[in-house]
């Protein structure tokens, strides 16, 4: 196996599936199945998710929103999905485990580092809400954050409607151009738009491998964890 443990990243968005908002129970069902395959495969899993299928940051800051404000309950969003997804994991008879970076105990795990690796060293899925528990960050900087710190092999960045990276918009420009591998230097040269420079920069500085495919396909989950050569592959 290529891969021992792994942080696979979902957007929020990857959640709702067909629809433009919330959380549709078949495709989180599908999504879950996918990682109790790579459990069943011998892998470790920690999962990031995002929240834009409920509520953006960005948007709500757009809108005239204190920025914080609008972030705080991006990460409250982030929970909500979490949750979801460890209910259908659950039903699945899959061991899970969600940490938050906000406290709420009555709902879930505050995040700490040495009880997360220890979950992951059991067998158990443990799923990370609340983003970094800090306002202007992404929750592909938390991705990056917590693979570092929980010494991942690699992150896997789940995309809707891109099998890949590209040098344009695919969806507007059917020319451009797939990169099979990139290094993460050259997505900040040439402005890549695959996670914020934030997120790029940890990856970059700590070495952890990135593998960016398309979400449409749920069994791509699996094949990315197990180490086939599927989107594009950063390092």
């Amino acid at each position: 196996m290529k891969y021992k443990r792994v942080v696979l990243k979902l957007s929020g968005e990857a959640l709702a599936g067909d629809k433009s908002f919330g959380i549709n129970p078949p495709v989180v069902e599908s999504i879950a199945r996918q990682i109790q395959r790579i459990r069943e495969a011998g892998l470790e899993v920690a999962i990031v998710v995002g929240g834009g299928n409920i509520w953006r940051g960005l948007s709500g800051a757009a809108k005239g929103m204190d920025r914080a404000t609008a972030d705080y309950m991006g990460m409250l969003a982030t929970i909500m999905n979490a949750l979801a997804l460890q209910d259908a994991l659950e039903q699945l008879k899959v061991f899970t485990r969600v940490q938050t970076a906000i406290e709420m105990r009555e709902v879930a795990e505050p995040y700490i580092r040495r009880r997360a690796v220890r979950h992951l060293e059991k067998g158990r899925v443990v799923i990370f809400g609340g983003g970094t528990g800090n306002p202007y960050f992404s929750t592909d900087t938390t991705a990056a954050l917590r693979a570092a710190e929980v010494e991942a092999d690699v992150i896997l960045m789940a995309k809707k409607g891109a099998d890949g990276i590209f040098d344009a918009d695919p969806n507007r420009f059917p020319d451009a151009k797939k990169f099979d591998t990139i290094s993460y230097i050259d997505i900040l040269n040439l402005g890549l738009h695959v996670m914020d420079t934030t997120a790029t920069g940890l990856c970059m500085d700590n070495h952890i491998p990135l593998v960016v495919f398309n979400i449409d396909d749920h069994e791509n989950i699996y094949r990315a964890a197990i180490g086939e050569t599927i989107g594009t592959t950063v390092s």
